[in-house]
């Protein structure tokens, strides 16, 4: 066994660090990784995995890629942090104003975050303040969809599905928000007519005070990955406006490709007034995320009674995170992203196919970079983490859910070899 890693190490982990969503009462199995390059995970006993996860979908262009190295060590050798409160520079600004320029219309102010959950955290509280701002502090309440997951902080939480979004434990002390029901017309589909009816009779009902619908577009997540018609973001859009709410969209699985549009908001070409992005921004290398608004959302802010937007993490700004997330954008640009992610679209649709034959499975959905094998039956974690492993793959499966979100750099031959550990490790 190589020297980074030891079995005192191994007894270390298990007795004192906390893994997501772990516990020390007979914790899952951990693997222990010594390095990663490209699509490949090398464990501390030698063996090779492939990554379906892309690092919970962020290392869309694999890992150790040297245009995002090269990015981090010339940045290291000027600055690794500054405070951004009352500073600025240049990887900053850069990033604000990529960010700009590839969003949806309209999304002119950039307020850059520490992670997916804070971004979401932001956005909320940018609608609160707005609304305050405004002198319509009784708009306070939130609408947000079932099936929905939004992070693991407070104010994400409580707009996260209560039942599926894993936080149903805190409900007695999260604030109450509103939640309409899941889309259940399918991507090709048409909006249902129920979902609308349903929808807009909380909008008639609530709006006075409702500050933000707050949804992830096209793609529903880890609240259970599910794909729904885009023609839904139109009537949230539609509703919004006739009844002056905000509308805000978790982009920060689905942005920078993941759908198959650089956007999922662009699969019905139509934009919010709040944006969150994380994940890929930094093609997986640090924790960085960015809150954009529209114009009128920053200046009815800045004009309220604080005069200023009420948020400043430590961290905001980091040069280094933003270096990185610069180079990944462009590396991102510089190529057919689109023809990619239709290649691993077809390649996840082939491979996936037989296990609609298989009795245990109740459904296969697939869009861009994104396969699922929903079981009709949760497995044990435990028994199948180890088996996606030995057959040479890294899938972190949930519940009744066996997915993966490929890092974009992935061959046809390494999605042959995923897709078909996939099915094996679920007969």
């Amino acid at each position: 066994m190589p020297a980074e890693w030891t079995s005192n190490l191994s007894d270390w982990d298990r007795q004192h660090v906390w893994h997501p969503y772990s516990s020390f009462d007979n914790p899952p199995p951990v693997f222990p990784v010594i390095s990663a390059n490209g699509v490949r995970l090398t464990l501390a006993d030698g063996r090779e995995i492939i990554d379906g996860m892309a690092s919970w979908w962020s290392a869309i262009h694999g890992y150790n890629h040297p245009a995002l190295n090269q990015a981090a060590t010339e940045q290291l050798q000027s600055m690794s942090h500054v405070m951004f409160g009352g500073l600025t520079h240049a990887p900053a600004v850069s990033l604000c104003q990529k960010l700009v320029e590839m969003t949806p219309e309209g999304l002119n102010r950039v307020f850059i975050a520490d992670s997916g959950s804070v971004a979401m955290e932001v956005a909320i509280k940018m609608a609160l303040q707005y609304w305050a701002s405004r002198g319509q502090a009784q708009k306070h309440k939130l609408l947000a969809l079932r099936n929905g997951y939004h992070g693991d902080t407070f104010g994400a939480m409580a707009v996260c599905d209560p039942v599926t979004g894993m936080h149903h434990l805190f409900s007695d002390i999260l604030p109450k928000h509103h939640f309409a029901p899941a889309p259940q017309a399918g991507f090709d589909e048409q909006p249902a007519d129920d979902d609308i009816v349903a929808l807009e009779a909380l909008f008639s009902q609530h709006h006075q005070e409702l500050a933000a619908l707050i949804v992830e577009p096209v793609v529903q997540g880890a609240g259970g990955m599910r794909f729904y018609s885009p023609g839904y973001l139109k009537i949230f859009r539609e509703l919004c406006d006739r009844y002056n709410v905000l509308l805000v969209f978790d982009e920060i699985a689905t942005g920078f490709g993941r759908s198959g549009e650089l956007f999922a908001a662009n699969h019905a070409r139509i934009s919010p007034d709040i944006l969150a992005l994380g994940k890929a921004l930094t093609g997986g290398y640090l924790s960085l995320a960015a809150t954009l608004c529209s114009d009128e959302v920053s200046d009815v802010i800045s004009r309220g009674e604080a005069g200023a937007f009420m948020h400043g993490p430590t961290f905001m700004g980091n040069p280094l995170a933003c270096a990185i997330a610069n180079a990944s954008i462009d590396l991102l640009l510089s190529q057919d992203w689109q023809g990619e992610i239709q290649r691993i679209e077809t390649a996840l649709n082939k491979g996936l196919e037989p296990a609609r034959t298989l009795e245990c499975v109740n459904d296969v959905r697939v869009l861009g970079a994104i396969g699922v094998i929903e079981l009709k039956t949760p497995l044990d974690l435990r028994t199948h983490q180890q088996r996606f492993v030995d057959n040479g793959v890294w899938v972190r499966p949930f519940g009744k859910l066996v997915y993966t979100m490929p890092p974009y750099i992935m061959s046809n031959e390494d999605l042959a070899t995923l897709t078909a550990a996939m099915i094996a490790s679920v007969e």
